[in-house]
């Protein structure tokens, strides 16, 4: 009986551990089979339209505009992988880190570029397998502890020891964990669409409504199948996540030129540039939730109330996880895509968090 009970909390975790992975896989595999059907219909209307892809030898102009910065690289020591940014602002000012989401790269901070390069040196990296980017072949080295060494390697790189640092969307996620694992290197915090990691693993499970707009997640545990979903139709699936009226840019005058757009195809539609991007996503149940959580730094929280990806309420449960300063700031009207979408408001408050003094909750 004293044997029973010892093996009895092993047993519990590893039926738990069982049952969690089967979610997983399960709904993983009920994703694809939806977008298997999907490419059965697009084969059924045309065959050849499915596999068409345009032309694209040169990147759009918009890509080397210089009013946006200067294309720079630096190769790590340790992991010895080559990184893309491109820089604004002097050398030697307080530096401000961008890190993009998915599927996004450094031109999604265009915007942000532009406006804080006055006084700060301005870094909106490609993160480790987008773009310019070294990409790793195997979905291990894209674990949440490589991706949170390439940000502090970076950082030393650069030569400097702390940063303003943000993040949207897959690049908020990195951003938390930053704060939470090296507080010392966030001078400030700001994330963009994206919860604390906890509140995401958690409310996913709880709320099936979550869970059916984080199917993307799911879908990407599956082996080359989604990359080649991205693919067809001219990559007609990455369009529709900037353009569409459910999940793209809403508001007027600020949706993607057909420049724009042509620059996100061009990076992605190199050969295998969305195999790194998806493998980000491919070791995210095996790390979260997270052991230590709690953030000691001053942070600003935006959110569109209208992201077709991530339910508000997730918005309000993160200041549990923040021991200090914070505020969330809800734009109405707004999508998932806020930086670009409404970058006068972003940019404004940003402003605002950076030059006001922040105390420490007691």
């Amino acid at each position: 009986m004293a044997r029973l009970r010892d093996c009895l909390p092993r047993l519990l975790l590893a039926i738990r551990s069982l049952l969690f992975w089967s979610l997983v896989y399960g709904y993983g595999g009920l994703c694809a089979s939806a977008h298997l059907l999907q490419l059965l219909w697009s084969l059924g209307r045309g065959p050849a339209r499915t596999f068409r892809r345009g032309a694209r030898g040169h990147p759009p102009r918009c890509l080397s505009d210089p009013s946006l910065g200067t294309h720079c690289y630096v190769r790590l020591k340790d992991s010895g992988l080559r990184f893309h940014y491109v820089a604004a602002g002097e050398r030697g000012k307080p530096l401000m880190l961008l890190l993009h989401g998915f599927p996004e790269f450094w031109y999604s901070w265009r915007h942000q570029l532009r406006e804080f390069k006055s006084e700060y040196r301005v870094v909106a990296l490609d993160l480790r397998g987008y773009g310019e980017t070294d990409a790793p072949i195997h979905r291990e080295n894209y674990k949440l502890d490589c991706l949170i060494t390439d940000i502090k390697d970076i950082l030393d790189s650069l030569g400097y020891s702390k940063c303003v640092l943000i993040g949207h969307d897959w690049g908020g996620m990195i951003a938390w964990l930053i704060a939470i694992c090296y507080p010392e290197m966030v001078m400030k915090l700001i994330v963009i669409n994206f919860p604390h990691p906890n509140v995401f693993t958690e409310y996913i499970l709880r709320h099936p409504t979550q869970l059916f707009k984080s199917s993307c997640y799911y879908f990407f545990q599956i082996p080359w199948f989604p990359e080649f979903m991205f693919s067809i139709n001219d990559f007609k699936a990455l369009k529709h996540l900037f353009t569409s009226h459910r999940t793209g840019i809403r508001r007027k005058g600020c949706q993607l030129t057909t420049e724009d757009l042509e620059a996100y195809i061009y990076v992605f539609s190199q050969p295998g540039a969305l195999t790194g991007p998806i493998n980000h996503f491919r070791n995210i149940f095996s790390c979260l939730p997270l052991k230590h959580h709690t953030v000691t730094t001053p942070t600003l929280l935006l959110w569109g109330d209208k992201d077709a990806f991530m339910e508000v309420e997730m918005a309000e449960v993160t200041k549990i996880y923040v021991k200090n300063y914070f505020r969330l700031t809800i734009l109405s009207e707004a999508s998932h895509w806020l930086q670009q979408e409404q970058p006068d408001i972003v940019n404004k408050l940003i402003w605002t968090f950076l030059k006001e003094e922040t105390r420490k909750k007691d």
